[in-house]
């Protein structure tokens, strides 16, 4: 089962002029080979393309998303900027017929592509230079395995390997459930062939995506160190049972314990795809030709299926060595910033997903974000049993990863109930190979009883001793020493609120996600007293080859709405204006959902008119209204599942907050990471928000539902109005503990009290084989 549309997407990016490469979009990007037959595959041939939009439309939707940005000034700039963009060419001024001349170009264009926007994306991905830490890698944190008997590292890590084997299995068997919404409309599978087995390359003139189809192995990072194995045979069936899973992996943990910090520092070369990208290349060139050793571990590391990284830190032992005194109450050791236990330790999870942790050890980094490496998709496990992902993010998006983390996480809970009812169903078909060595009436000869191919039954994992040169070794000192400023000037906090969720919002008459997009505007404009440009992504995987469309959720509406909040209306005055934005975010999310934004059609343009060297700007790509919509302060993204319990990726601007959110049935679970801004303070001004329209709706529902008066009989028995019957303690007066006349009527206004909300809200913010040594696995 598909996750849910609104859980579709991965974070934003901005893609500003001077983040296009220079060079034209080199081809679609590489896909492993399927089979198109398949029941997995089988409806992409029935996929619409995604329509390119009437230019006039877009135009109009782009001066819409700027209206609550700008001033009149600067918005009657950027409108005379679109009508020249969209007027005829002008012989005597020479000027106008852009667009209509751009958007012919990218008809045609569109007619020999499958998506138009396909390849400009991807290689708006693969041109970005800097590194991808806190930057472009998204992560998610899972629930806790359902079975307590898989909550220690290596059975969890275990139990995750031999699920995301069987994911491949029916994924390359073609026998994969394809995704949908709702069982109803298919969505693009085409990002599948793109999940394993997938290494981001970085090359002089930006980075190329690889991917191999054929891989059947594994990479295991133990403190900085290389470990790799077999786990697949050619028919794709897992090659090792879970318990030989683990007993690899205890032994990759004794061999990689074994060493001091100082010397596992000195070969943690997975710190360099922290660095970046032309850093990374040249490095990565030098490393490739010092030798055939260097040459081969590095095609084992691209090539692998996915990495794990099984780190050494512990959130419970690492929190109780940083704050010794505090107690299991979430409430206790309150700090100065609102803080307490509990969101300090969330706070450090989602930290050590995003980028690793930073600790120093006599002046060696030993933090897990030495355990690392960002060109594939990681699956990572924590000392205490804490799973979750980190995915490069070039040629998937959020909802693909969603769908392969939440199947992992079923897969647990059927073997759970199959532990209990043998005749209960697995999610996923492989079965162990009869190569393997504990199957039943294993074959003992080396070829693949169904494609006659010679299979290596050697599944003893081997460590991967690297050749490093001075120039190698320097690298590694300084990327790690560059990283460890990366962590130190970026806060990444998260918030469980769990006063009330999906089911609270809907039985309001609400969407739950326009109701906290809402919220995260309200909860900014609270904190800083002005609105700036947010986004969020809408899934369009319902056309071939779809993607992203960017939904900028700051409208008239909800820039009404947010300065209504906070002023001295009344409570129904200020729900009504939330409803309004809230409606008008539906529409919005499913005009972009369709393939109706703005974003992605003007982007298209715009790569269009960078591949003629000669062709002039016209004026609405150096409007400031272009820079404005493309700097996102707030990027948000929604992936709900009830497979996450956290998710979250970097800003994407310096002064912004990336901000992943999961709306559950009952609560709400929030990750936001900033540079050097208030970032708890942001998630207690949004907790502050969300209890205060909670009060308000209450109180409005109420007070429309309230019953009436009810009556005293000539005996001088209150009763009520409707059955007659005595009301109880009629004499005492009624009680409430939930209501407050003063909160519920005007929420959100404390925070103004004294001030004038039109003029804050005009404020702005400042600018700124068999390669490797084998392991000895011992007996347990």
């Amino acid at each position: 089962m598909a996750p849910s549309s609104n859980a579709s997407t991965s974070p934003p990016r901005s893609y500003t002029p001077n983040g296009i490469a220079k060079s034209p979009p080199k081809g679609p990007p590489p896909r492993a080979p399927v089979p198109l037959d398949s029941k997995t595959f089988r409806g992409q041939s029935k996929l619409p393309k995604l329509p390119v939009p009437p230019l006039e439309e877009t135009c109009q939707r782009y001066l819409r998303a700027l209206e609550g940005l700008q001033d009149e000034e600067e918005h009657a700039a950027t409108k005379a900027a679109v009508e020249e963009f969209l007027s005829e060419h002008d012989e005597a001024t020479g000027k106008g017929g852009e667009g209509k001349k751009l958007q012919s170009q990218l008809l045609d264009w569109a007619k020999t592509h499958d998506s138009y926007i396909e390849d400009f994306w991807y290689e708006s991905y693969l041109s970005h230079s800097e590194s991808v830490v806190l930057s472009l890698n998204p992560f998610f944190v899972l629930e806790n395995d359902p079975n307590p008997t898989r909550g220690a590292q290596l059975p969890r890590a275990a139990s995750l390997i031999i699920a995301s084997l069987g994911f491949i299995h029916d994924l390359r068997e073609g026998i994969l459930e394809p995704d949908n919404i709702r069982g109803k409309i298919p969505l693009d599978m085409d990002q599948y062939t793109r999940l394993f087995g997938t290494a981001r390359i970085p090359t002089e003139r930006g980075c190329k995506m690889q991917v191999n189809s054929e891989s059947r192995h594994i990479v295991v990072l133990r403190r900085g160190q290389f470990y790799w194995f077999p786990v697949l045979d050619m028919d794709n069936k897992p090659l090792l049972t879970e318990r030989e899973v683990i007993r690899n992996l205890q032994a990759i943990v004794h061999d990689a314990d074994g060493l001091k910090p100082a010397e596992a520092a000195y070969q943690s070369i997975g710190v360099l795809t922290t660095e970046n990208r032309k850093t990374w290349s040249k490095l990565r060139t030098v490393l490739k030709t010092t030798t055939q050793n260097n040459r081969s571990s590095l095609q084992l590391v691209d090539s692998a299926l996915f990495v794990v990284c099984l780190d050494d830190w512990a959130e419970e032992e690492e929190f109780a060595k940083s704050y010794p005194s505090h107690s299991c109450s979430p409430n206790d050791n309150q700090r100065k910033d609102g803080s307490n236990s509990e969101s300090r330790k969330l706070a450090e999870i989602c930290a050590n997903f995003l980028c690793g942790t930073y600790d120093l050890d006599g002046g060696v980094q030993v933090g897990t974000c030495m355990n690392r490496w960002y060109d594939k998709l990681q699956i990572i496990v924590t000392g205490s049993g804490s799973a979750g992902i980190n995915f490069e993010h070039s040629g998937v998006d959020g909802h693909t990863v969603l769908r392969f983390a939440a199947d992992v996480y079923t897969q647990g809970l059927m073997l759970l109930a199959k532990s209990i009812n043998p005749s209960a169903p697995t999610l996923f078909k492989a079965e162990l190979s009869p190569l393997a060595k504990s199957a039943k009436g294993r074959r003992l000869s080396t070829t693949s009883p169904s494609r006659n191919q010679h299979v290596d039954l050697d599944t003893t994992p081997k460590k991967l001793l690297w050749d490093l040169t001075p120039e190698i070794r320097v690298g590694i000192r300084f990327a790690e020493t560059r990283l460890s400023d990366l962590i130190c000037q970026n806060d990444c906090q998260a918030l469980e609120f769990s006063g009330y969720g999906k089911n609270f919002i809907t039985s309001h008459g609400f969407s739950p996600d326009a109701f906290v997009q809402m919220a995260f505007q309200a909860a900014y404009f609270g904190l800083y007293g002005r609105i700036e440009c947010t986004y969020e992504p809408a899934m369009t995987k319902a056309y071939l080859h779809g993607r992203t469309e960017a939904i900028r959720t700051v409208q008239k509406e909800s820039v009404d709405f947010t300065k209504l909040y906070y002023s001295e209306a009344t409570a129904s005055q200020k729900v009504d204006a939330l409803r309004k934005a809230c409606e008008r975010h539906v529409k919005l999310t499913k005009d972009c959902s369709q393939g109706f934004g703005q974003d992605r059609h003007l982007y298209a343009l715009y790569c269009l008119l960078r591949r003629d060297p000669s062709a002039s700007m016209p004026r609405i790509f150096t409007d400031p209204g272009w820079a404005l919509l493309n700097a996102s302060v707030l990027s948000t993204s929604n992936c709900g599942n009830p497979a996450l319990r956290l998710f979250g990726f970097g800003p994407v601007v310096a002064d912004g907050y990336g901000i992943g959110y999961i709306i559950k049935e009952d609560g709400l679970s929030v990750c936001a990471a900033s540079k050097h801004l208030q970032t708890r303070r942001f998630l207690q001004t949004l907790e502050t928000y969300l209890r205060d329209m909670q009060k308000l709706l209450v109180h409005l529902h109420r007070s429309a539902n309230e019953r009436p008066a009810p009556f005293v009989d000539h005996t001088g028995v209150l009763r009520d109005s409707k059955t007659g019957r005595p009301i109880n303690g009629w004499g005492e007066p009624a009680k409430d503990s939930d209501s407050d006349e003063d909160e519920m009527l005007i929420p959100g206004y404390s925070f103004f009290d004294s001030g004038d909300v039109a003029l804050l809200g005009q404020r702005r913010r400042t600018p700124w084989a068999d390669v490797g040594k084998v392991l000895h696995i011992a007996e347990y």
